[in-house]
């Protein structure tokens, strides 16, 4: 036992060590203690004249018998030699508990002995150990119970009292009060209310010592409730045997209610003496003189026997002091309104009181009551029929108090209240917290702190509106409290007040708890659409486990559906009864064919119907109407409620018609559901009926302002003698309907829809009934189930009370509040994929960013920098671009705006357009074009540039520039307040990572990306002819947002077909309207060949689409063309170098070798065409078939190209000569590898090529400048001549197309130029003609074997002959050439030696008549007369013998002919 410890606390009872109570110096330690306190009561005792002269006084000097017992107990204390636990308490309690008792001791020395039973027990001298506790424990509380004591002064009486309360809660606290029985409990806290009533009429410490003390208990008690296991359970399971009563019973087994409002104790009306005996009136049952106690709330409620009672407390004590304090609630209803001397007013004081025990019980027992019914049924029924009154109440006190127990009800016991938190919030919060239904601001304030409390509760609104806005039975309390909160969020036409901010609060905490539970992980996001296909009853919908998210969430949102096509039916029906039926019919909520109960559980379940045309269809004389009307009663529960109870709820559903035929049909209906459910002292439905009638008139009668004389109580009884089947009903009976109607008038009318329902004594009856049958609570965990279809209820208005709250604020925390309220919307609509949502969102901040405003301030970057709220928004705005990109669509314009805002002002960082770092070496090296986007590129340099021109670049630069204004004064240095807020705008635009939308936009959603091209190009504007119309600031706002254009199209070449058409639309349109060179045109043209240079490796089969593009290039306008032809053949170069390789169609070459042709003639662009043509063509590395001619062609126009030097014709030449080598390489790959028919293809295909080049290289051949000229037919040779022509094996036929377009074309043409030309523009013409005559001979003489063989053999050399005929009579300046006199008749000998040899030129005999032989001399001899003598000296011998090889060789000509066709 040893310590000695004040706190009395519990805790501290656990803490004592044991072993210590066998030492020796406890003992005689405790028997010290108990010695002081026997001197203590003695030494006040021999203070009183009557105490201390019973010494002396005569009679047999016998001390008083209290002054005995203590004496005897000094005696004994010393000499007990047992441990200290084994001696009975009572022994040494007893005679203090005497001197308690006493009704003879005056308040002084009962003050002394409680305090010293207060010191026994806070010591721990008892404990469970200890022999007799039980017993000794029932002797403390009877006697200190019972106490008796003669009152002297009213400061010592209150002392008394005070001293008492220690006593009580001291028993309580103690560890041996488990050995409390039930009663003594019960006790305990009845005295402590007496004490607490009485001290109304003492001073206020007392009143405070006592509502406390009073608290301390109800804590003590309730604390102990989880510990006890059973319905009937004590607190100390020793197997005693404890009856168990029905767990469904009603368990109230509450005491009397307060008498006349007086709890006081006797001593009211005695002066002399008091006592607190157990006889006084009061709410707890104390007297255990019958054998049972019964419950006193009119019902008989199962009673406790007495051996429950005496049980060791436990449940049955905690439900008759629960009880006992619910009904504290009711008594204030008849409580006189007396004159109090306590400080606070009676009608606030007793309710809270009551109300603040009431909320420590449930505190402390909370999540236990669930385990006993009784209690529970407490909670649910008397308990929140009193809180929904109170929460009524004009103090803001109660109200508040109201609302803290009904969130520890939530917390606790929500799966047991669904209703009954329905209509807290219906009849209460969404009432009071609105000023239009009358509540002051006091109240609105308290309701809506309330409401906020709620929403802070992760899981409160989620469950509302699963458990409630789902339920067809039930109101939309989610959606209306959402409502409320941001219709109370909303300023309208005044100032921001703090009940704007609260309400706000609300919102975000219910946006938050969203977002929150988004982190949480995501379930199945966007709901399956809810589709029914066929008719099933809706009021049977049931789910099969309301604790599996698989099975309540779709069940859940079924009902959902079903209730808003109800919703949809009913506002049909109100307009046209019929039309509402069918429209119900067409979505499968009701059958195709019509039956009554389905059209009954409609007009029954469905909210907002028009309660007239309801009454008008149940009241109908039609057959099915009147079986809609007896299934519509069959809806109703009249299960044991009184008759006037019952009508009133029958009659809330509809108007009652105003014909007699239609008011008997739903009387008849109404009085046949109720006999069957509630027959009690009714003989027959009959009964039922006349006494519902009897009601209607009596109710009529009384509230009818038009009745001037009303019916008595005694007329009433009289007129319905006889009713019940002959027999009358009882008077009392009938007595209470009377009074109940007058009192209460039945709405025949009742309200259509609007407003706040009351909660009627018999609305809450049917409440209570209703939460029998509910649909089990459903619990919801932190996962998003339903938060998709609650934030697309909520969102619109959400944003809009933000967004206001935002615009009306001035403090930066009200700021942070709404931004973190938009971040969180922003979070859900993006994991929730409602783009629209995010849409409104980012147009509504970019409203806040100033940005968009026309600037009318002098200074933009200034005032940006002094506007929190604005800079807040800016960060925001980005914040969610980056973010949640990928579901934002028409945001993206808004976001543009505020970018290009942004640009104009100077303040973007240099690199938001770059998309790599390789775009600066893009810029053009004319110093007239150089890069006009300094302000776009401008790096933020922060030291002042001087002298800045209007465009300055870089922020500081534009700062300083901004601050001269223009003015001829010298320049002022910005002021520390300007440097300041400059500062505040750098960093706020760092904080917007501006760049990374586009840098990062290879990772948008392709539907935000095309929309994010689409913003761009729609901020671009459209591009105006001319150059007149458009700003240099439109101008730079069209090339800044083509920058950007171009560099989220390089960051997404993987997606490039998404974006392509409009990129290239947009350039195409650029180029097309374009006249003049300007930065747009440039950074159009550039941008193209960029993409395209980036995008050829990677997209193959874009190749041609993005080749085909450049093609744009071509029809830019002849001065743009001519601007920047150099720089756009050094890309087109670059892009060939690097993608040679992945260009594979003729379209695609097509293009480039235009491109590259074009500038062949253009001085500054030539070279680097043709360095790009050279990397092409030099030993045909990136030769192909599909480009060969192509590439052939553009060497041509660079070798005819008179720019630049003639060497590079010379080289041009070259690589057209070379490139013969290809098709020779391609002619042996074609032999080696294909099938026949595509082998033949391509022989065909690289013939049609040579034929080709060789026709180009003939063009040159006719260019003035001689070395090129020459060098072309030398070309020309090799190409005819060459060992490649070898190997390529041309078709003879190909060969006769060689003779007619290229070499006698040419050699007419040469002729041409050189009689016709004179020597200046062409020097050297002989030389030339030479050396193609030369050429002329040397293919000839090549190819005869297989051209004799040719039918056409005579023509083609009749061709030969008849050039060798002109040149030679060609007159070069007006004489013969020499040369060429020397020459022809040399080539022609040599020729016609050649045909001899090879047997071709033989005389025939003369039946051919116009032979080869007679054709070849008639020609020869106009050239050279002497040739045929020199050729065939022996021809007049020979002619005479027939040649039999020659003369079949025609033939043989003929069939080769045949073959090679």
């Amino acid at each position: 036992m040893g310590r000695l410890k004040l706190q009395s606390g519990i805790k501290s009872i656990e803490e004592e060590p044991e072993d210590c109570e066998t030492t020796s110096s406890n003992k005689a330690a405790l028997a010290c203690m108990i010695n002081s306190e026997i001197g203590a009561v003695l030494a006040v005792m021999r203070r009183n004249v009557r105490w201390g002269g019973r010494y002396v006084s005569g009679d047999d000097q016998l001390e008083h018998s209290l002054i005995q017992s203590l004496k005897a107990l000094r005696k004994q204390i010393f000499s007990w030699q047992h441990p200290w636990h084994t001696i009975n308490p009572a022994v040494y309690l007893q005679p203090f508990l005497d001197v308690i008792r006493s009704d003879e001791t005056g308040a002084p020395i009962t003050g002394v002995a409680l305090s010293s039973v207060h010191k026994i027990l806070t010591l721990d001298v008892i404990d469970l150990n200890t022999v007799n506790v039980e017993d000794a424990m029932h002797l403390v509380v009877d006697a200190v119970t019972s106490c008796r004591f003669e009152v002297t002064d009213p400061a010592s009486e209150e002392v008394v009292l005070m001293k008492i309360l220690q006593v009580l809660l001291a028993c309580m606290k103690s560890k041996a009060s488990i050995m409390l029985s039930n009663q003594h409990v019960c006790t305990i806290v009845n005295t402590c209310f007496r004490v607490v009533h009485q001290a109304g009429t003492k001073g206020e410490l007392l009143q405070r010592i006592a509502r406390h003390t009073m608290h301390e208990l109800i804590r003590c008690i309730f604390s102990h409730l989880q510990n006890v296991n059973n319905t009937e359970g004590s607190l100390q399971q020793h197997g005693s045997s404890i009856k168990q009563l029905g767990v469904d019973s009603d368990y109230n087994f509450g005491g009397k209610q307060l008498e006349n409002g007086n709890g006081s104790s006797e001593y009211d009306s005695q002066p002399s003496s008091a006592s607190l005996a157990s006889n006084a009136p009061s709410g707890l049952v104390t007297g255990m003189d019958e054998n049972t106690v019964r419950a006193g709330n009119g019902k008989d409620a199962v009673p406790y026997d007495l051996h429950l009672m005496t049980e060791p407390y436990g449940v049955p004590c905690m439900v008759e002091i629960f009880h006992f304090l619910c009904s504290l609630l009711n008594v204030v209803e008849h409580m006189g309104m007396g004159a109090r001397l306590n400080t606070l007013t009676f009608d606030e004081d007793v309710p809270l009181f009551a109300l603040g025990l009431i909320n420590s019980a449930i505190e402390l027992g909370g999540p236990s009551i669930c385990q006993h019914p009784r209690l529970l049924s407490l909670v649910q029924d008397e308990l929140f029929r009193n809180l929904m009154q109170f929460g009524l109440s004009m103090s803001p006190l109660i109200l508040s108090m109201v609302c803290s127990i009904v969130l520890n009800l939530y917390h606790h016991l929500r799966i047991e209240l669904k209703l009954q938190l329905e209509a807290f919030f219906s009849c209460v919060i969404l009432r009071l917290a609105q000023s239009r239904y009358g509540a002051s601001y006091q109240q609105q304030e308290v309701a809506m702190e309330a409401l906020v409390d709620f929403c802070r509760q992760r899981t409160f609104m989620l469950e509302m509106y699963a458990n409630l806005d789902c339920d067809i039975t039930c109101g939309n309390v989610f959606e209306e409290l959402a409502n409320l909160l941001s219709k109370s969020a909303f300023p309208v036409n005044c100032p921001l007040s703090s009940m704007h901010i609260l309400a706000l609060d609300g919102l975000i905490a219910v946006i938050l708890g969203m977002a929150e539970r988004i982190s949480n992980g995501l379930v199945t996001m966007e709901p399956a659409l809810v589709n029914l296909e066929e008719y099933t009853p809706f009021w049977m919908v049931k789910c099969d486990n309301y604790s599996d998210p698989d099975h309540w969430v779709p069940f859940v949102r079924r009902r959902k559906y079903i209730k808003r096509r109800l919703m949809i039916g009913a506002d049909h029906f109100n307009r046209d009864p019929k039309k509402g039926l069918e429209f119900l019919q067409g979505t499968h909520l009701l059958p195709n064919q019509l039956d009554p109960q389905s059209v009954a559980c409609f007009f029954r379940y469905t909210a907002g119907l028009d309660k007239n045309l309801v009454g008008d269809f149940l009241g109908n004389h039609d057959e099915f109407c009147v079986q809609v009307l007896h299934e519509f009663a069959g809806t109703f529960d009249f299960q044991d409620m009184n008759l006037d109870t019952a009508l009133r709820l029958f009659l809330e559903t509809f108007r009652l018609p105003g014909e007699s035929q239609k008011i008997q049909r739903v009387l008849e209906a109404f009085s046949e559901r109720y006999y069957e459910q509630s027959p009690q002292i009714l003989a027959n439905k009959d009964a039922a009926l006349l006494l519902s009638y009897s009601l209607i008139m009596l109710n009529t009668d009384q509230h009818n302002v038009q009745v001037k004389k009303k019916m008595t109580e005694e007329d009433f009884i009289r007129n319905n003698r006889h009713i019940n089947g002959g027999n009358d009903l009882p008077r009392e009976f009938l007595s209470e309907l009377y009074q109940s109607i007058c009192k209460n008038e039945i709405r025949t009318t009742p309200e259509q829809g609007a407003g706040f329902p009351e909660m009627t004594p018999s609305r809450w009856i049917d409440l209570m009934h209703k939460s029998k049958k509910t649909a089990p609570f459903i619990l919801s965990d932190s996962k998003p189930y339903l938060d998709h279809d609650m934030f697309a209820i909520m969102s619109g208005p959400t944003i809009a009370a933000i967004s206001v709250v935002f615009d009306h604020a001035e403090h930066e925390e009200v700021y942070q509040t709404c931004i973190n309220g938009f971040l969180a919307v922003a979070k859900i609509s993006a994991c929730h994929h409602l783009e629209d949502v995010l849409d409104d969102l980012v147009v509504s901040l970019c409203k806040f960013t100033t940005l968009l405003n026309p600037s009318s301030v002098e200074e933009p970057v200034l005032a940006f920098g002094d506007d929190t709220k604005a800079r807040m928004a800016t960060v925001t705005v980005f914040t969610i671009a980056n973010g949640y990109g990928d579901f934002i669509r028409t945001g993206w314009r808004n976001i543009l705006d505020c970018i290009l805002k942004l640009h104009k002002l100077g303040l973007l960082p240099a690199r938001v357009a770059s998309d790599a770092a390789d775009d600066l070496e893009l810029s053009s090296s004319d110093p007239g074009h150089a890069k006009p986007l300094t302000n776009s590129l401008s790096s933020s340099s922060i030291t002042p540039s001087v002298g800045t021109p209007r465009r300055s670049s870089g922020l500081m630069g534009r700062f300083s520039q901004l601050l001269s204004l223009d003015t001829e004064e010298p320049r002022s240095q910005p002021t520390e307040q300007q440097l300041a807020a400059h500062q505040r705008t750098l960093q706020t635009i760092q904080k917007c990572h501006i760049d990374s939308i586009f840098t990062e936009s290879k990772f948008l959603q392709a539907d935000s990306l095309l929309q994010l091209a689409r913003a761009l190009i729609w901020a671009a504007g459209r591009p105006h002819k001319g150059n007149n119309s458009s700003s240099p600031e439109d101008e730079d706002t069209a090339v800044f947002c083509l920058e950007l254009l171009i560099a989220i199209t390089l960051n997404n070449r993987d997606r490039i077909v998404l974006l392509w058409q409009g990129v290239y639309e947009h350039i195409s349109s650029i180029v097309q309207s374009t006249v003049m060179p300007c930065a747009l045109v440039e950074k159009a043209v550039f941008g193209l060949l960029r993409i395209c240079q980036r995008l050829l490796p990677y997209k193959e089969n874009l190749a041609d689409e993005l080749l085909r593009s450049l093609q744009l290039v071509l029809k830019l306008d002849a001065r743009v063309a001519d601007a920047y032809c150099e720089q756009i053949t050094q890309e087109v170069g670059r892009l060939v170098k690097a993608n040679a390789t992945h260009i594979r169609s003729p379209m695609g070459w097509r293009t480039i070798t235009s491109l590259l042709s074009i500038t062949a003639r253009h001085p500054e662009a030539s070279e680097a065409g043709f360095d790009a043509l050279l990397f092409v063509m030099s030993d045909g590395a990136h030769l192909l078939p599909a480009n060969y001619v192509l590439c052939a062609d553009a060497a041509r126009q660079f070798a005819e190209s008179r720019v630049g030097q003639a060497d590079r014709s010379v080289r041009a030449l070259d690589l057209m000569a070379g490139s013969v080598g290809c098709l020779a390489r391609w002619a042996q790959e074609t032999k080696g590898s294909l099938v026949e028919s595509e082998a033949l293809k391509m022989s065909q295909d690289i013939g049609e090529m040579w034929l080709r080049l060789v026709q180009g290289l003939r063009k040159v051949c006719l260019d003035q400048r001689e070395e090129i000229r020459n060098h072309a037919l030398l070309s020309l040779q090799t190409c005819l001549t060459g060992m490649n022509v070898d190997e390529i094996r041309l078709p003879i036929s190909l060969w006769l197309q060689c003779f007619d377009l290229v070499i006698f074309i040419l050699l007419d043409d040469l002729l041409e130029i050189a009689q016709g030309h004179s020597q200046k523009d062409y020097r050297n013409m002989e030389g030339t003609l030479v050396f193609a005559l030369k050429l002329l001979s040397k293919v000839f003489l090549q190819l005869l074997h297989e051209l004799s063989q040719l039918t056409t053999f005579c023509k083609l050399w009749l061709g030969v002959l008849g050039r060798m005929e002109k040149y030679m009579k060609v007159k070069v300046r007006g004489k013969k050439s020499e040369k060429l006199q020397e020459l022809v008749p040399e080539l022609l000998k040599n020729n016609l030696l050649v045909m001899k040899t090879k047997g071709v030129l033989v005389q025939r005999s003369a039946l051919g008549g116009d032979s080869l032989w007679e054709l070849t001399w008639l020609h020869v001899n106009n050239i050279v007369p002497t040739l045929q003598s020199q050729v065939f000296p022996d021809q007049d011998s020979e002619q005479s013998q027939p040649n039999h090889e020659t003369v079949s060789a025609p033939n043989d000509v003929v069939a080769l002919e045949d073959a090679h066709t």
